[in-house]
């Protein structure tokens, strides 16, 4: 009962000498606990022989000593390994004292002749213990290196006296029995290294086991030519498909033949050391018996452990079905596509209709131009006179509607070209102002220009960025009242050319800023709103300066007025097609703009 409870407690110290390093996993752990408990404990007891040896025997003599001190020195490299938990280095050491042992009773027991090079054997083996090849060589050498010694004494005449004359048959008794000792130790060592990797070979190999068994995604090992030799039970839920019929090429067989090549160059990159991805279809039957094409994804990757040893298990895959994904793919390719015939047929109605609106207009507008003018004659009643300007001014607005929708079909399109060129904005802006200086006058309002020192050249589209100021101007003597005043200007900001339009209209509640520049989209859209208009201007002036890589910013404030500001590159690479929304608002408050007064004003 007491040897029952003895053992578990030595096990237990020796555990708690073995070093941190070695305690995650179980091999080292057993490799560290067999080397300290067996040099620990075989140092301790040829320490304990001493005093016997004193009280049976006698004085020792320096032969002895010098080989008692050998047997007791696998104690503190023991320890040394405890507190280092550098195993090698420790065998190594090991080796070296054993084998400066041997040495040591050899050169006084005839050299080479003597019995106890035997032991020389053991070093190997032991050294092998360690898991190290380098360890094993390291011993293999130090054997070698003592035997040349001793073959270099023996030729020189250097040996001292043998003692085997007077006590022949107790050393050769000693040896013997020392040897086959400590080889039984040595063989239950070994035969316990071997108990213990195998145990754990088998308890991580039930672990992955389980793993494979409980995961939703298929776990495969492939061998030579990508045939299956392991695959986890997921492939019958996912395939209808055994584990047996699915090993060797029978997984593969069920892959779409279209599919076959690109299944085989990821296991071939995976197995030359690549980690690749691949998606396949594969036949998958159904409960019902009806087979069916499901979407696989496969991530491999090479199952080579680079230790040089061959094994059959060459590359490890996972596969996973991600048919429900490649089905929302192909949905939302259908749907883009359908989106884009929408798109296109949208475009060809919008080009026919405004191509067929624009020919009467223009009739409209021109023979109400011709009789307003009284080219013909005079109009003899006032009221026809009013009449013919309503028709002309509503034909002209209408005219002005159909431009704008063009327009903005193109632009969502991506077929409105631009040619960009560089030029004066100066100029261009001057221009605006003349033109449009007609229709302020008319009611009642002053456009002035604020235009910034230091403006480049800007290369952009010169008759985009025309009708950019048009558009900004339109809505701002549309949206102001008499006596008010409409600034158009550009400054330079950086890497940048700012056009702006400020007014001192009715401006926009900040609820409505957001919705501005969507197509079709006013701040004043009911029923009885009172300024006229689509609210295309805003969404134009947008997707103008989009396809130049710039943007638009609201600001505004309701009462105060509103000022709107495109910024473009002075020089950059025009995306012809360019979609990007770029339009942001914010309140007038926040405005710089009236922080930077125009340096130069002209009514």
């Amino acid at each position: 009962m007491r040897k029952l409870d003895l053992m578990p407690a030595l096990r237990r110290f020796v555990d708690g000498l073995v070093h941190a390093s070695a305690q995650g996993d179980p091999t080292d752990l057993h490799r560290h606990r067999s080397f300290i408990a067996v040099n620990l404990f075989g140092g301790m007891a040829a320490l304990l022989a001493l005093p016997v040896h004193l009280v049976v025997a006698g004085p020792v003599g320096v032969v002895p000593a010098v080989a008692l001190i050998g047997l007791a020195a696998p104690a503190p490299i023991a320890l040394a390994v405890s507190h280092t938990g550098r195993l090698e280095l420790g065998h190594v050491l090991l080796a070296l004292t054993t084998a400066a042992l041997v040495g040591w009773i050899a050169l006084f027991t005839g050299g080479l002749a003597s019995i106890a090079l035997i032991w020389l054997a053991v070093l190997p083996v032991e050294a092998a213990l360690s898991g190290s090849r380098r360890v094993v060589h390291a011993a293999l050498g130090i054997g070698f290196v003592v035997i040349a010694l001793l073959a270099l004494a023996g030729a020189t005449d250097s040996l001292p006296q043998s003692v085997i004359a007077a006590h022949g048959d107790r050393l050769l008794f000693g040896v013997t029995a020392a040897g086959l000792a400590y080889m039984a130790i040595l063989a239950f060592r070994l035969d316990a290294l071997y108990r213990n990797a195998d145990v754990v070979s088998r308890q991580r190999e039930a672990q992955y086991r389980l793993m494979a068994d409980n995961i939703g995604d298929i776990v495969t090992g492939h061998g030579a030519n990508g045939d299956l030799v392991f695959v986890s039970p997921a492939v019958e839920r996912s395939l209808g498909l055994s584990v047996a019929d699915a090993l060797g090429d029978g997984l593969f067989r069920r892959v779409h033949v279209a599919d076959r090549p690109a299944f085989l160059t990821a296991l071939a990159d995976a197995a030359a050391g690549l980690a690749s991805t691949v998606e396949f279809r594969a036949r998958a039957d159904g409960p019902d018996g009806q087979s069916r094409h499901v979407w696989l994804e496969m991530r491999c990757r090479s199952a080579q452990s680079g230790d040089g040893l061959p094994s059959r298990l060459l590359v490890v895959g996972v596969m996973r079905d991600v048919t429900e994904r490649k089905n929302q793919e192909a949905e939302l390719l259908r749907a883009r596509e359908q989106a884009e015939k929408a798109s296109e047929a949208k475009t060809r109605f919008l080009a026919n209709v405004s191509h067929e609106l624009r020919t009467p207009l223009n009739a409209i507008i021109g023979f109400s131009d011709l009789l307003g003018s009284e080219t013909f004659g005079k109009l003899p009643d006032p009221r026809q006179r009013d009449y013919v300007r309503l028709i002309n001014e509503s034909g002209a607005h209408l005219l002005q509607v159909v431009n704008d929708i063009l327009d903005m079909s193109k632009i969502e399109s991506g077929a409105f070209d631009v040619v960009p060129e560089p030029f004066d904005v100066p100029l261009l802006i001057e221009g605006t102002r003349q033109m449009m200086s007609h229709q302020a006058a008319a009611r009642g309002l002053r456009i002035v220009t604020a235009i910034g020192l230091g403006l480049p050249e800007l290369q952009a589209d010169r008759r985009a960025c025309k009708q950019i100021l048009i558009n900004l101007l339109s809505n701002a003597v549309k949206f102001t009242n008499a006596g008010g005043t409409i600034t158009v200007g550009a400054r330079r900001e950086g890497d940048l050319v700012a056009l702006f339009v400020r007014d001192t209209g009715i401006g926009i509640a900040d609820g409505d800023l957001g919705r501005l520049g969507t197509p079709f989209v006013q701040a004043d859209c009911g029923y009885d709103r009172r300024h006229e208009g689509t609210g295309l201007g805003l969404s134009v002036v947008k997707g103008l300066a989009s396809l130049h890589g710039g943007s638009m910013h609201i600001q505004s404030r309701l009462g105060e007025g509103t000022c709107v500001t495109v910024r473009l590159p002075v020089t950059s690479e025009i995306a012809a097609g360019d979609r990007r929304t770029a339009a942001v608002v914010v309140p007038l408050s926040a405005d710089k703009d009236q922080a930077q007064e125009p340096r130069q004003m002209r009514a």
